[in-house]
């Protein structure tokens, strides 16, 4: 028997910041590629510190459900599942590489498989991209438009700017929209002046969070001037220093992150099936595009491999 646990951070205050985690973990059982499909959280129960032991699985695979590695996917949820033998050495990662490495749960016998964020993952690119394709209605988006990467950023983690930068790089390497930039809440480049770093007259906005909260639906729109008090809304598009701005809010719900959790558990050997097929597939028929990228893998550009969040 294979178990998948998805781990997310949660919250005391934002009762909507576990919809996303629920809704992908959904996604993956009805797949029936596990045995065993459970949602675990930092802020709220079910806990991370309680779930390996509710599993009936001997072999149990955990994915991150955070933007980043850094203190939680490096310190708190090892911790708390009690991997005894884990070292974040172990990743061998320079800071978006983490893939996955194999450790004993010993007090429960099981073996348990610790992923590297859904944050890092080549997928996560293509997440992006369809983001940008659902806030313009738009399956071929990009020619005459620019796009925005916005993560939090923080002197404290200097990898939540990697996640973001790597992925901004991956994207303009496609040569599919015509300017990609990286910005950032809390260092600069600063999502505040987003219309200073684009020509463009169409820009996307992307915030590469995990759930819609505080920072996605009350900063950014505020601070890019999309509007002078989140409570009355925006427009998307909204016009701002002669610049359309189609806000998209968090990458993380995004219907196809359940295909990234999915590749995270494939790189460290679960197996699955057709899931993938039918994750996507099911996000096809959902959004009414056809995907072909998708069908062919995580990714066609070049490149190589914190909402709640790291």
């Amino acid at each position: 028997m294979q178990a998948l646990v998805v781990a997310a951070h949660g919250s005391h205050l934002n009762p909507d910041a576990s919809d996303p985690t629920y809704a992908h973990a959904d996604a993956v059982r009805e797949t029936g590629a596990f045995d065993e499909v459970r949602e675990a959280f930092w802020k709220e129960e079910p806990h991370f510190r309680e779930v390996i032991r509710t599993l009936e699985s001997d072999e149990v695979f955990v994915v991150p459900l955070f933007i980043s590695e850094g203190y939680f996917t490096e310190q708190v949820i090892p911790r708390e599942l009690r991997l005894d033998e884990w070292h974040p050495a172990k990743w061998d990662s320079d800071g978006t590489s983490a893939s996955q490495v194999t450790l004993e749960a010993t007090d429960v016998d099981k073996t348990v498989h610790y992923c590297g964020p859904v944050g890092t993952h080549d997928a996560m690119t293509d997440v992006i991209v369809q983001r940008a394709e659902t806030v313009t209605e738009d399956p071929d988006v990009g020619e005459g438009f620019g796009l925005a990467v916005v993560g939090h950023g923080t002197e404290r983690n200097e990898n939540s700017a990697k996640a973001v930068e790597y992925h901004a790089e991956r994207i303009r390497e496609r040569d599919r929209f015509d300017e990609v930039k990286a910005l950032f809440m809390d260092e600069e480049p600063e999502v505040d002046d987003v219309t200073d770093y684009f020509e463009s007259d169409d820009i996307v906005v992307v915030p590469l969070f995990i759930a819609d909260g505080y920072h996605t639906q009350e900063d950014i729109p505020e601070d890019m001037g999309l509007t002078e008090d989140y409570r009355l809304g925006w427009d998307v598009p909204a016009d701002v220093d002669g610049h359309r701005i189609w806000y998209a809010g968090a990458v993380g719900t995004e219907g196809l992150m359940a295909d990234v959790i999915l590749e995270r558990a494939a790189d460290a050997g679960a197996d699955l099936g057709d899931a993938l097929e039918i994750v996507r597939a099911n996000e096809r028929a959902a959004t009414g595009t056809d995907s072909s990228e998708l069908e062919s893998g995580t990714d066609t550009g070049a490149g190589a491999g914190a909402g709640a969040g790291d």
